[in-house]
């Protein structure tokens, strides 16, 4: 797969989940993971956040710019996580191509809250697992490992490590 066809498969797997995980460092080097909506935009190796320009999560990228990106959508078995770099833009233009009315429940201000941020981060590595068979499959595949006492080798389907380089 060239790396246009690998970015167009992780967005495709990423687009209907609505939240994700964002994990950063913590000052202590601990990791801390909250979840996020990811903004619904074509991806292009970004991903976009809107965040609290004052947020704890803030601090920790300022510190520590690496971060991890997790996705789960189960109900179809796939999964992706993305690791690269995170930083705080303050772009009202980018804001508004961005702004979904639903956001006001956390920014009350709109596109004019002063606190209102970006949190752009720029994808360098990715994995995913995409296992297309349906939940019934897996069902008798489990059930035929428990009375044959063998052990249960789901469908591993799709599953590939992707590196991202800017162009």
């Amino acid at each position: 797969m060239t790396q246009q066809d690998e970015i167009k498969k992780l967005g495709e797997l990423i687009k209907d989940v609505k939240i994700a995980m964002l994990t950063t460092v913590d000052q202590d080097g601990s990791l801390h993971s909250r979840p996020m909506a990811t903004q619904q935009t074509p991806f292009d190796g970004d991903l976009w956040f809107f965040t609290d320009g004052r947020s704890a999560k803030i601090d920790e990228v300022q510190n520590e710019e690496r971060v991890n990106v997790s996705y789960a959508n189960p109900d179809d078995s796939q999964y992706v996580s993305v690791s690269g770099t995170a930083v705080l833009i303050r772009d009202r233009e980018k804001a508004k191509q961005l702004w979904n009315p639903i956001l006001k429940a956390w920014f009350p201000e709109g596109l004019e809250d002063p606190n209102l941020a970006l949190l752009k981060v720029s994808v360098e590595k990715a994995e995913y697992w995409d296992t297309p068979s349906g939940k019934m499959v897996q069902a008798i595949g489990f059930v035929k490992a428990l009375a044959t006492g063998k052990r249960y080798e789901a469908d591993q389907g799709e599953h590939s490590k992707v590196e991202l380089t800017k162009q």
